[in-house]
């Protein structure tokens, strides 16, 4: 027998939920005992041989997952070794579904006969094995927790998100974070099915990544960071690896090179690329505003289509994120001028742009993304259909305070609880602007107070789990007192996991 429930969600649900985050668009929970992975469980891959690499993929990450010791880790049984029905765990790949599923959807049943996972793309698997993950025990995340039973409940989930774009930005340029610490960061939003992960990599107070032919960018404009720290960078292997690792986890990787303010680390670099020839100090401190490139040099264009090119050649993702904020140097004509020819120059390396809000007032291709992060938003009325990504200061802005007193974060906008970062509604964010217009949302975290992963981890949980539901789940979907529910049993996994994150007193943590 089958209980039908509304989606994860609804208030009639809430009582029988499951601790899924983001909410899937449906659950059917079943009156059944579940299943048990065993300790000689199989998982088998069925797909064509376009799409097999990728699904053999995510089944492995499936078996590490389950699996802490080699006799506990799934076997992984490959496309043509057998039809499937004999495994325990089954991804199977159906590019005919893509009209019910899209290319990152996916059907998960699980039963007393085993589990199985379908999607039309490899993507689909993929968060379909995040939503069986995050229905195990939390302790399957603790590594140390040996001869684990792994029951399953029994339900039928049928899942697509939203929104296409479900990110998250981390500033590396105020304070420098190592590779170990990007990947960490990633994982966590794997976990919870954002796809996107913006690096701002180029501020006034640091440059983080190699470019050829311009070696004291990071000689010495990544020498440093806010408050005199040793600062880093990244070499291009290691941002190779940082992409690649994304890749992984379906993860979009788009590199930000602030421009043409929020270049102090650059001019201090370059004396050429200041308007009187003259290189100013390394900068540490927070003010915002007083730097800007010679937007009159032919120099100047030079090196942004070197960086450019670079970031071209080393990310496979579509886009490349040119900043243009918080611009006082430069008059409006200067400005849009300077943001024109950027974007020719970002077309002519074969990738998008994507920029703050404040680009939208110099010319913009359709393709160009432009960031809402404050303001009413009005001038963007007329953005071309997912054309604009969601970044309200007010609401997910992770480096915000929660509270007053608060240790670390910022307050310039208010204080955001986390019902803030929760409790709205994407398409109603700006007024006049055609709910098509929105590709999707994404949370950044500044780093002027942030520095260690147990930081990022502080101001990024839990609002980063409620981001993550405002993008993927339905509207429908949607109810604060489910998902606060959810959220109190869903703090065992983070625990599990080692996550540092704020327990939100307007949350019963379970455990606790």
């Amino acid at each position: 027998m089958l209980l039908v429930l509304p989606p994860l969600g609804g208030c009639a649900a809430r009582p029988a939920s499951l601790p899924l985050i983001p909410a899937p668009a449906s659950v059917r929970v079943v009156e059944d005992s579940g299943f048990v992975v065993g300790r000689d469980a199989t998982i088998a891959v069925t797909a064509g041989a376009t799409d097999a690499g990728a699904a053999m993929d995510v089944a492995d990450q499936l078996a590490r997952l389950i699996g802490n010791t080699r006799a506990t880790t799934p076997e992984v049984l490959p496309p043509g070794h057998l039809d499937g029905a004999a495994a325990d765990i089954v991804l199977a790949l159906d590019p005919a579904a893509l009209e019910r599923f899209g290319p990152e959807g996916y059907a998960l049943e699980v039963s007393g006969a085993g589990v199985r996972i379908q999607a039309a793309e490899p993507a689909g698997l993929y968060y379909g094995t995040q939503t069986l993950r995050q229905l195990l025990p939390p302790r399957v995340e603790y590594q140390a927790a040996l001869y684990r039973d792994l029951t399953l409940p029994a339900v039928a989930v049928e899942d697509r998100p939203r929104f296409g774009w479900r990110g998250a930005m981390l500033d590396v340029a105020r304070h420098f974070f190592g590779v170990a610490d990007v990947k960490r960061f990633i994982d966590l939003l794997a976990l919870h099915k954002l796809n996107r992960l913006h690096l701002h990599l180029a501020d006034d107070q640091g440059w983080r990544i190699e470019i050829p032919g311009w070696p004291r960018l990071t000689e010495h404009g990544g020498s440093t960071q806010v408050g005199g720290g040793p600062g880093g960078f990244y070499t291009g292997e290691d941002y190779t690896q940082i992409v690649r690792y994304a890749a992984e986890r379906f993860i979009t990787v788009v590199p930000e090179i602030d421009m043409p303010g929020h270049t102090n680390a650059a001019l201090a670099s370059y004396a050429e690329l200041n308007c009187d020839g003259e290189a100013p100090p390394l900068y540490t401190g927070t003010r915002v505003g007083f730097s800007a490139l010679c937007v009159e040099k032919e120099i100047t264009y030079e090196f942004v289509d070197a960086v450019v090119a670079r970031l071209a050649e080393l990310t496979p993702g579509p886009w490349i994120h040119v900043g243009g904020d918080e611009v006082e140097e430069l008059t409006q004509e200067q400005y849009n001028a300077f943001v024109e020819r950027v974007q020719e120059i970002v077309h002519r390396h074969g990738k998008h742009m994507a920029g703050w809000a404040e680009i939208s007032a110099a010319r913009m291709a359709p393709t160009t993304m432009i960031q809402h992060w404050r303001g009413s938003g009005a001038g963007l009325a007329d953005a071309a259909a997912g054309q604009v990504i969601l970044s309200p200061a007010t609401r997910v802005y992770l480096d915000i305070q929660y509270h007053e007193g608060s240790p670390i974060g910022l307050s310039w906008p208010g204080l955001t609880p986390l019902r803030d970062a929760y409790d709205w509604e994407p398409s109603a964010l700006i007024p006049g602007m055609p709910a098509a217009s929105i590709v999707g949302i994404e949370a950044p975290l500044w780093t002027e107070t942030v520095g260690t992963m147990a930081d990022i981890e502080f101001l990024a949980f839990p609002r980063l789990a409620a981001v993550a539901e405002l993008a993927w789940s339905p509207s429908g979907a949607l109810d604060w007192e489910d998902f606060r529910d959810r959220l109190g049993r869903h703090g065992l996994r983070w625990t599990a996991l080692g996550v540092n994150f704020y327990r939100a007193p307007e949350v019963e943590w379970a455990g606790w």
